[in-house]
């Protein structure tokens, strides 16, 4: 048991941290809870592969370990070991470098069950050797749940992991990283060494995630709804009996976002700066923005930005002809599969004038957008969290959401819009509705916009909350 005076230890392990590494959201979660944390009294660290796309000169890594050999099933491998900050914070990060698994500059490229199972055998082999012994080892995601079997494994021989407690947090359920047994070799590891391994290979396979929530000591997903859908069927995503057998441990914490970053009034991208007493302002973007993208100019023309990735989960087949009978623009940011980038970019040929789809990856437009959207569009078929709502919401867009997940949590009726049904006709009377406000109602309106501008989306609060967890963990 952990003296209430004395300091939390925590070591973070993820596949992504932002602003080293960034894919989606997993990367904006792991770059900010730890200052967040730090702020709260909590010594935090984090390890990370180093890959091939990491700014060793940007970010200031400094080798700190070299030649460490690693033994796989099937030869010796060996890493070095890199460190710095986290940017604008005193966060130590380790970066575990290695060519064969991670020099590549996209994170997920090439096997990653393989490859992160790697990673893992590489973090037990390195946590003895940083000077640091923490409380709690923090997992995110099924990129890193096997290091929950791997330390009970160690258990078994060494006596430095015997104390360490684990959190293992969901960021989407869905993707689980499921994989062959002949994988485990690579950890080093027989299915019959843990219970949780044998009988999760009775059906040919291993469930990284699986193996996280049964061993983990408490398990969080990213927002409080969203912790009660995987329950069911229709979000479990085959793991529901699972869910439901350790629900006891199983808790949700929304996520924050960087409020400082996501400022209209210092937002270095946006055409004109404002904020909540100038908010008068802000049309001043949406006509650049219209101008900039070719659709029509008109400032009293409501515009409905989306930005997105362009994949099954964001409800992207609803917006369809029906919805450009509505006397409403929509601009669309994002990448992702085919189908929706196409659907999207005949949308706009179509509607030239109404439409904009810019399949591209640009942090810049995204800040535009979020600054002249009056109207900002998430009408995902599940959503764990969702940070664009929130965001869009700082920069006084509108939300309209469907109501699932962490949508649900942060959107109500004081901010915004929501619909329950996943069809184009619920989404085309939300807008509908949404319109008539916005044309006939500007006092109501302004209202919602200023409402949500000043909802606190920053880590202050989820920070108190995974502190709380820890504490629980630690007996304080």
């Amino acid at each position: 048991m952990k003296n209430k005076g004395e300091k939390l230890k925590i070591l973070m392990l993820a596949a992504e941290a932002a602003p080293l590494v960034k894919v989606g959201g997993l990367g904006d979660v792991v770059g900010s809870l730890p200052p967040a944390l730090a702020r709260l009294g909590c010594d935090v660290r984090i390890i990370i592969p180093k890959y091939g796309g990491i700014d060793e000169k940007k970010y200031k890594l400094k080798k700190f370990l070299s030649d460490i050999e690693i033994s796989t099933a099937d030869k010796i491998e060996k890493i070095n070991l890199w460190q710095a900050n986290l940017p604008g914070s005193k966060v130590p990060v380790y970066f575990i470098e290695n060519n064969n698994f991670f020099s590549s500059p996209d994170p997920y490229a090439g096997n990653n069950s393989e490859k992160f199972l790697f990673f893992l055998l590489a973090v037990m082999r390195v946590m003895p050797l940083i000077n640091f012994v923490p409380d709690i080892l923090h997992c995110h995601d099924f990129h890193v749940a096997m290091a929950i079997d791997l330390i009970k494994v160690e258990n078994q021989y060494n006596n430095f992991f015997k104390k360490i407690k684990t959190l293992y947090t969901i960021h989407n359920l869905n993707n689980q990283g499921q994989t062959g047994i002949e994988t485990l070799r690579t950890g080093n590891l027989n299915k019959n060494l843990l219970a949780s391994l044998s009988r999760d290979s009775d059906d040919g396979d291993i469930n990284f995630m699986v193996q996280g929530i049964i061993n983990a000591d408490l398990v969080n997903t990213v927002s409080p709804t969203y912790a009660k859908e995987i329950s069911t069927s229709i979000y479990g995503a085959g793991l529901e009996k699972v869910i439901r057998q350790n629900q006891y441990k199983i808790f949700g914490i929304l996520n924050g976002v960087d409020v400082n970053f996501f400022n209209p009034e210092k937002d270095k991208y946006i055409f004109k700066k404002y904020s909540a007493k100038t908010l008068k302002n802000k049309v001043l973007n949406k006509v650049v923005l219209q101008e900039k993208l070719g659709l029509e100019i008109n400032a009293k023309k409501a515009l409905a930005g989306v930005v997105t990735r362009f994949v099954w989960q964001k409800g992207l087949e609803l917006f369809n002809d029906d919805l450009m009978r509505l006397d409403c623009q929509f601009v669309f940011l994002g990448t992702g599969e085919k189908k929706y980038e196409e659907q999207l970019k005949n949308l706009a040929q179509k509607y030239p004038r109404q439409v904009s789809a810019q399949i591209t990856f640009d942090a810049a437009l995204a800040q535009e957008i979020y600054a002249a959207s009056d109207i900002f569009l998430v009408p995902s078929r599940f959503e764990p969290c969702g940070l664009t709502q929130m965001i869009a919401m700082r920069y006084g867009a509108v939300p309209i959401v469907r109501a699932t997940g962490g949508l649900a949590d942060t959107v109500d009726s004081k901010v915004g819009f929501k619909f329950k049904d996943f069809n184009t006709m619920a989404l085309q009377k939300t807008l509908g509705n949404a319109l008539k406000v916005f044309h006939n109602r500007p006092k109501e309106w302004e209202r919602l916009q200023l409402n949500g501008m000043k909802k606190d989306f920053s880590w202050n609060k989820p920070a108190k909350e995974y502190l709380k967890l820890f504490q629980k963990l630690v007996g304080i």
